[in-house]
Formats: structure tokens, sequence, C-alpha cells
């Protein structure tokens, strides 16, 4: 029994906050889990930015509502739907998700909520649970499951190097040099195939 568990910014869209960053013009926004391996840090910082600019979830949205998939993206998940199940995994948020899910087709995503006031101030987010992803793979492990992971960022290497067979896809080159061992490509087609080679 397989289950695949995919990273989805980055991987298969591209990266909510440096749109973000983009539309609002606050280049400090783009820093991601690609420069920050500390999740819980990295979102207060981007929280305490967007109340210093006025900024909260409506603004976020409307730059979200403008963001298709990665070219390839909803093939692949696609392809890999018809021949096992997936689940992705993300640290993004609830509310932040859901018009890319629509793009998508719908697949199944385990993330995060946030806690928003009623002037649309994001004022504080809730994490499904600690080092989520690690602790899904090993929780969907625990139920006899095998996984098979793919990311691109610090806070996919968990579960990538937990999973029976694990990907970097579309990384970093400081990551890619740190991790050697794990199988790195850029193409859906290789991914795939990588994945498919897994099963």
């Amino acid at each position: 029994m397989n289950i695949v568990c995919l990273d989805m910014e980055g991987v298969l869209v591209p990266e909510i906050w440096i749109a973000f960053a983009e539309a609002s013009g606050i280049p400090e926004l783009k820093r991601t889990t690609r420069d920050e391996p500390d999740y819980d840090k990295l979102m207060r910082w981007r929280l305490g930015i967007l109340k210093e600019h006025g900024l909260g979830l409506k603004e976020i949205q409307a730059t979200i509502a403008r963001i298709d998939p990665l070219p390839g993206a909803k093939e692949f998940l696609d392809e890999l739907r018809s021949m096992t199940q997936v689940i992705i995994l993300s640290d993004t948020f609830e509310e932040f998700a859901k018009p890319l899910m629509e793009k998508l087709g719908w697949p199944t995503i385990f993330c995060n909520s946030l806690e928003v006031a009623e002037s649309g101030e994001i004022t504080g987010f809730n994490m499904r649970c600690a080092q989520s992803k690690l602790t899904t793979v090993k929780a969907l492990q625990s139920i006899g499951y095998e996984t098979i992971a793919s990311g691109d960022s610090y806070n996919d290497l968990g579960m990538i190097q937990a999973s029976k067979a694990g990907f970097l896809f579309k990384s970093t080159e400081k990551i890619k040099a740190d991790h050697p061992e794990l199988p790195a490509y850029e193409e859906f087609s290789d991914l795939l195939a990588a994945i498919k080679a897994a099963l």
C-alpha cells in the first residue's frame, strides 16, 4: 500500500509569498522555507510585516486568485492520482489553498489554518501538529502505508528522508548540495518516472 506525499508551493504551484511580495512591492516577503528552516519564526516575521503595512487576508487572497499551477502540474497530478493515492502536505493555510486546489482538480491537502480578525488582519496561525509533514508521514506509515515523498524546501526534508523513496523537486542548489544522497529533479516527467519506479 503506497501513498505519495507532495509539497505544494514550489512543487505544484508558485510560492504564494513570493507572488505576494511582488504584488505588494514588499521584497522582504520573498523569504520562504527555502531560506528559513524555522517555519514558526518565518510566519511570525511575515505577520509582523503585514501588520506594519496594514495588509490582511483579503489582499493575499486577491494575489492567490491570479496564481496558476506550474505548467504541467495538474497533468502530473492527474496521472499520479490515476496510479496511487496522493496527499499534498503543505505548511500553507486553508484560507490560501482553496482556489489553488480548485485549479488542480481538488486533490486532498493537509495544511494549517489562520486566525483572522473581523477587520481581515491575520492575527495568528494554528499549525495542525508539530513538524506536520514528518508527523503525517509517520502516522500514515503507522496505519500500513509505505510513503513516497517529494518537496523543494528545508521543511520537506523530514518527510523525504523518512519515506521508502524520496525526491527533491525544483529545489535550491544549497539544499541539493547539502543532500547529495537525495535524487533531485526539475521536470514533472522525471519525477513521475521516479515515483512510478518506486511504487
